[in-house]
């Protein structure tokens, strides 16, 4: 399948390099193992029209938005381009094996493949943030003003969480996008590398984001250990929600799922081949997550009843479980078509 791409890196003689620069449009066509400037689509509304009309065109019956889905996919800070192809296309697979029929759009910023560079990456991921609310979440407002019901989701691996929380307080800073009424469906973190605090309500930061989006479901893992190396870099003082889970006074809007348990029984001997730290990406190759994400997008299932979690000890956990049975006859897709669609 063609690979949809929002690329904010610096071209040098073609090649898309490790620093920011201005944001381009790419389509991939299958296959290719690295995208470049030849790549590039010069018309972004071509481009938008392209992706709305897949994810249209092929509409999920599972599904409450009344036509297609879109899900941005923001990776995280130890990713290069082949990287960032190799993890979408493993979990485009994925979802679609597991019932789900949206389109899936990579915003790739800039993020060097050496661990040391960490900090730095960081510092270029606060900057790109507000590319994705021009190049991304503007354009998105815009075809949605045109008419278009397209339901956009977004999904944060690691870095990529801070990337979109910082994007929601940059649009706050923008005086159409604060004046509007615009909306996004659900919002994902895998690994999230920010702050559990960062997600309290006493926290300013956060306010932005839950006041535009349905949902934030925040997938988190104990074992985590690459996020036990970004909290000792600030000296254990600030413990990741990647790894440790919501704080209790988090926003009614967000979610917790416990991957621990299930991720303990997973041997990654028998996994397909995982790109990165295990522990770290597990989830993006992966067919239990895949469901209980395509689940999560799609709505029909309330966030406590979704078949993949299971309560323990007053937590949701994620498990190996099969869709509702008789889901497929549902009527889901009709009932969200007869009834005025308002993105909440």
């Amino acid at each position: 399948m063609t690979d949809y791409i929002i690329c904010a890196r610096k071209v040098i003689n073609g090649e898309f390099t490790a620093t920011p620069g201005p944001v381009r449009y790419l389509k991939v066509p299958p296959g290719n193992p690295r995208y470049n400037a030849s790549n590039i689509v010069s018309d972004r509304s071509k481009w938008v029209a392209e992706v709305q009309g897949l994810a249209d065109g092929d509409e999920n019956p599972n599904s409450i938005s009344p036509t297609g889905d879109v899900l941005v996919m923001v990776h995280g800070y130890n990713n290069d381009i082949a990287s960032v192809l190799t993890r979408m296309r493993q979990l485009r697979r994925n979802l679609r094996a597991e019932g789900w029929r949206g389109e899936i759009v990579a915003f790739d910023w800039p993020s060097n493949n050496q661990l040391l560079n960490y900090l730095e990456d960081r510092s270029d991921a606060a900057q790109v943030a507000a590319e994705l609310v021009v190049s991304g979440i503007v354009l998105l407002r815009r075809a949605q003003q045109a008419g278009c019901e397209t339901n956009i989701h977004l999904l944060g691996h690691s870095t990529g969480a801070y990337v979109i929380m910082e994007a929601f307080a940059q649009s706050d800073k923008k005086g159409t996008l604060f004046k509007d009424d615009w909306r996004l469906g659900q919002v994902a973190f895998i690994a999230g590398d920010v702050s559990q605090v960062s997600l309290s309500l006493a926290s300013d930061w956060n306010a932005p984001m839950f006041r535009r989006i349905m949902r934030l479901t925040n997938y988190f893992n104990p074992n985590d250990a690459v996020l036990a190396v970004s909290n000792a870099k600030r000296l254990g003082v600030s413990a990741r929600a990647g790894r440790v889970g919501l704080p209790l006074d988090a926003n009614v809007k967000a979610v917790n799922v416990n991957c621990g348990e299930y991720f303990n029984s997973v041997d990654p001997l028998l996994q397909p081949e995982t790109v990165g730290s295990w522990t770290h990406s597990w989830a993006l190759n992966n067919r239990v997550f895949a469901r209980d994400l395509a689940m999560t997008m799609e709505g029909a299932v309330d966030r406590g009843s979704i078949p993949t979690r299971i309560l323990k000890n007053g937590e949701l956990c994620l498990q190996d479980a099969p869709r509702p049975q008789f889901m497929a006859r549902w009527n889901i897709k009709a009932d969200a078509q007869n009834v005025e669609w308002r993105t909440v």
